[in-house]
């Protein structure tokens, strides 16, 4: 990896994109052009979209919500997040995100350390596109998430009921 950081420019259309459970990632900023510092993703998250109860070891977790609504679950808190809300997230810290909306929604989430662009490359699907949809659901990601998300420092945790 490098150790410094490097000069990054994405027009709109550019950078590699990943579906995963549903969703649409967009890498802004990854691990290696940033010196190890942080990952910027884009995220999309359609209706009834959004990763499970999960934790990182590794790094602190932040979201800035660009369009539509999002409901965060950060250890036993809920929150309705809305176009301009920000939602820091420190590491080991039980969290969860659902677009729960009839709209598509879209933010920003910064990870710091670098690190969590990996995990999605890794278990993510590429999307020929930027604005690619994102592709249905498998169960069969769940499987892979289950077995790579060690490697990353995440913790999947079990529905709660």
């Amino acid at each position: 990896m490098n150790t410094a950081a490097q000069f990054i420019l994405h027009t709109p259309g550019s950078g590699k994109a990943y579906s995963l459970v549903g969703d649409r990632y967009v890498i802004l900023a990854d691990g290696d052009a940033t010196g190890g510092a942080y990952t910027l993703i884009e995220a999309t998250v359609p209706p009834a979209g959004g990763p499970s109860l999960h934790y990182h070891t590794r790094e602190e977790e932040a979201f800035y919500l660009l369009e539509g609504e999002i409901t965060f679950t950060v250890g036993d808190r809920e929150i309705v997040a809305r176009p301009g809300t920000f939602v820091q997230i420190p590491r080991k810290t039980r969290h969860a995100f659902k677009n729960r909306a009839n709209q598509t929604a879209r933010m920003l989430i910064h990870c710091s350390p670098a690190g969590f662009d990996k995990f999605l490359a890794e278990t993510g699907s590429e999307l020929p596109w930027t604005d690619s949809p994102p592709l249905p659901f498998s169960p069969s990601e769940i499987e892979k998430i289950l077995e790579v998300a060690p490697r990353y420092g995440l913790v999947m945790l079990p529905p709660e009921s």
